[in-house]
C-alpha cells in the first residue's frame, strides 16, 4: 500500500508552498495544549455576535433570566459532547474535516458537505466583518466625538468606511500568515471579560446600585407559564446548538493539532461550560442594566459603551471587541472556508488564491446582513444555516463510529482514483441521499408552522435523521 505522502501528492493533494493544509498534521504540528483549544471557544463566544446573540436569547423567547441562563449552559455541555466525537478522528490521524468527510461521502462527494461548510463559514466570516466594524465605528466616533450622518443601507459614512476598514485588515492578517494570530486571541480574550466586567460596574453606578434588583425584575418573566418557560428554555438551547453547528462539523480542522485526545477534551470542557457561564452572566447583566439605565433593551455591546459617554471606556472596549472579533473570525471562520474551497481542487487553488475568494464573498454577505439578514432575524438566520448542516454532522458519526469502529484507512483518504473511500465514482449515494432527505426535514422545522412544535430541535432532528437513513442504506456496502 502506498504511504500517505505518496497517495497525496500523487493525486493531487499538495496545496502550495504556504503551508498543505489538506496534509495530515505531523508530530511537529501536534503542539496545541489545552489552553489553545480553550482559547478557541473563548474567543467564539466572546465574539460581538456571540454577544448579541446571547443578549438577544434572554429578550426573544419570553422567559425568566434563569430559564435562559440554565440553556446556555445545558447548550454549552451538549456542543462540548459533540466536539468529542467529531474531533476524535482529526486528533486520531491528523486530518482535516474536508478529508475527514470523504471517508463517510466519498473522495468527490465529500465536496458536498466542505463546499456547504465553507459557504457556512463566509455567510459568518461576513457577519463578522460587519460586527467587527461596529468596534472600528465605535472607536472613531469615540476619538472624533463625531455622530450621526446620512445612511445607506442601514449604515452611516463612517460605518461603511469602517466596515471596508476591518475588511481589507482581514486580507492583510492572513496574507502575511496565521502564525501570530494564536497569540492574538490569547490575548485578546482576558481582556473582553475585564471590559465587560468594567461596563457591568459602569452601569452599577448609574443605576444606584441596583442592577441587580432592577435586572431580576425584568428578568423574572411572572406573566410566564411552566409550559412557555419550557419551550423558551428548548428553543434557546437549539439556537446555541445550531449557532456551534459549523464548528461541531469541522472541528478536526483544530483537533488535529491537539497534542492527545485527553489535551483535546480538556480544553473542550475548560472552553465551553466555563466560557458560556461567565459570559451569559456578565450578557445577562449588562442587558438588563442598560435596558435599566437607558429604558431599552440593547443587544450590541458597543453601542452601550458608545453612550456611557466615556472616552477610555470607548476606546479600549473597542479595541478589544475588534481584536477579539477579528482574531476568531479568521481561526473559525476564515480557516475552514479556505480549507473548503482548496478542496474543490487542490492542484489549482492555493491557499490565497481561497482567501481572496473568501474575502470577495464576505465583503457582499457583510452588506447582505445590514440590507437583509438582520431582517430575518438572528436566530432564524443561526437555526436555518444550522439545520442544514445537521444531517452531515451524523452521517460521519454513524459512518465513523458504528460502521468504521474509528478506524480509517489514511492512504486511501487521499486516494482520489480508487481505493475504498471513491465508491462510485468518487460518491457515496447513500450518503448524499440520507442529507438531502434529512435537510429537507429539518429546515423544514424552522419554517414551516405545522413544525412550529419541533423548531428547538432542529438539528438534533436533521443530525439523527441523518445518521439514522445513512445507517439504513449503507450498511450492507460499507467497506472498512
Amino acid at each position: 500500500m502506498a504511504s500517505i505522502d505518496d497517495a497525496h501528492v500523487a493525486h493531487g493533494g499538495t496545496m502550495d508552498p504556504d503551508g498543505n493544509i489538506l496534509n495530515p498534521a505531523g508530530a511537529d504540528e501536534k503542539t496545541w495544549g489545552w489552553f489553545a483549544i480553550f482559547n478557541i471557544w473563548a474567543n467564539d463566544i466572546q465574539s460581538l455576535f456571540g454577544y448579541s446573540l446571547v443578549a438577544s436569547l434572554f429578550i426573544s423567547f419570553g422567559v425568566g433570566g434563569w430559564t435562559a441562563f440554565a440553556a446556555l449552559i445545558t447548550a454549552a455541555f451538549f456542543v462540548m459532547w459533540m466536539v468529542n466525537l467529531s474531533g476524535a478522528a482529526g486528533e486520531k490521524y491528523g486530518i482535516p474535516y474536508p478529508v475527514f468527510a470523504r471517508a463517510s461521502l466519498g473522495t468527490q462527494g465529500a465536496k458536498l458537505p466542505a463546499v456547504l461548510r465553507a459557504v457556512v463559514a463566509v455567510f459568518w466570516y461576513g457577519v463578522q466583518v460587519y460586527f467587527a466594524s461596529t468596534a472600528l465605528a465605535l472607536l472613531i466616533r469615540s476619538l472624533t466625538g463625531t455622530s450621526g450622518g446620512a445612511e445607506f443601507l442601514g449604515l452611516t459614512g463612517i460605518d461603511w468606511i469602517s466596515f471596508i476598514i476591518v475588511w481589507g485588515f482581514h486580507i492583510v492578517v492572513f496574507w502575511r500568515g496565521m502564525n501570530w494570530v494564536e497569540t492574538f486571541l490569547n490575548i485578546a480574550g482576558p481582556f473582553v471579560y475585564l471590559v465587560m466586567i468594567g461596563l457591568v460596574v459602569v452601569l452599577w453606578q448609574r443605576s444606584d446600585g441596583q442592577l441587580l434588583s432592577a435586572t431580576a425584575t425584568i428578568f423574572a418573566n411572572p406573566e410566564g407559564t411552566a409550559w412557555t418557560e419550557f419551550k423558551g428554555f428548548i428553543a434557546i438551547v437549539g439556537t446555541m446548538v445550531a449557532y456551534f453547528a459549523a464548528v461541531m462539523i469541522n472541528f478536526s480542522d483544530f483537533s488535529r493539532y491537539a497534542k492527545d485526545k485527553r489535551t483535546m477534551k480538556l480544553g473542550n470542557l475548560a472552553g465551553l461550560p466555563f466560557n458560556m457561564i461567565l459570559f451569559s452572566g456578565l450578557a445577562l447583566l449588562t442587558t438588563g442594566g442598560a435596558a435599566v439605565v437607558y429604558g431599552e433593551a440593547i443587544i450590541n455591546p458597543t453601542e452601550i459603551i458608545g453612550r456611557t459617554d466615556s472616552v477610555l471606556l470607548g476606546v479600549i472596549g473597542a479595541i478589544t471587541f475588534f481584536a477579539a472579533t477579528v482574531g476568531i473570525n479568521l481561526v473559525a471562520n476564515f480557516v475552514p472556508a479556505v480549507n473548503g474551497i482548496a478542496n474543490l481542487s487542490p492542484e489549482k487553488i492555493s491557499f490565497r488564491k481561497a482567501g481572496l475568494i473568501t474575502s470577495l464573498f464576505a465583503l457582499v454577505i457583510g452588506g447582505l446582513w445590514v440590507s437583509f439578514i438582520s431582517q430575518v432575524g438572528i436566530s432564524g438566520f443561526v437555526n436555518t444555516l444550522g439545520a442544514v448542516l445537521a444531517p452531515i454532522f451524523g452521517i460521519m458519526i454513524v459512518d465513523y463510529y458504528v460502521h468504521r469502529n474509528e478506524q480509517l484507512r489514511e492512504a486511501d483518504l487521499y486516494n482520489m482514483e480508487s481505493g475504498i473511500y471513491h465508491y462510485d465514482n468518487g460518491w457515496n449515494s447513500a450518503a448524499v441521499k440520507a442529507f438531502g432527505a434529512a435537510a429537507i426535514f429539518s429546515v423544514a422545522t424552522v419554517w414551516i408552522p405545522w413544525f412550529e412544535i419541533l423548531s428547538g430541535f432542529n438539528w438534533v432532528i436533521g443530525a439523527l435523521l441523518g445518521g439514522v437513513i445513512y445507517h439504513a442504506l449503507a450498511k450492507d456496502h460499507v467497506k472498512v
